[in-house]
């Protein structure tokens, strides 16, 4: 293989690693999470029973726990489209 060749593989796996960080950034698997379960605690919350809220003393806890995990969810997914993962960036060695 020629100096060249091997140069192109290497910028090429570069490429492929910043990729799969940018995929698997933990704020995108939280933030998708937080909003998911939150969207299902927020519906649930929405028509309560009487004896769920008899439990929580007449706090709708459903609604109030759904909406904040919405909330947390938003953010996480904000932070990561304002400040996205820095590419990963490899020296290249001295000769």
């Amino acid at each position: 293989m020629s100096e060249h060749d091997v140069q192109r593989e290497v910028s090429e796996l570069q490429a492929k690693s910043a990729t799969a960080a940018r995929i698997f950034d933990l704020r995108r698997i939280i933030g998708g999470l937080f909003v998911l379960y939150g969207i299902i605690v927020t519906i649930a919350g929405i028509n309560p029973s009487d004896a769920s809220l008899d439990k929580s003393e007449g706090v709708n806890i459903n609604l109030w726990t759904g909406l904040g995990m919405l909330i947390l969810g938003i953010f996480f997914l904000l932070w990561l489209k304002l400040k996205p993962a820095a590419p990963v960036r490899v020296d290249e060695p001295e000769e």
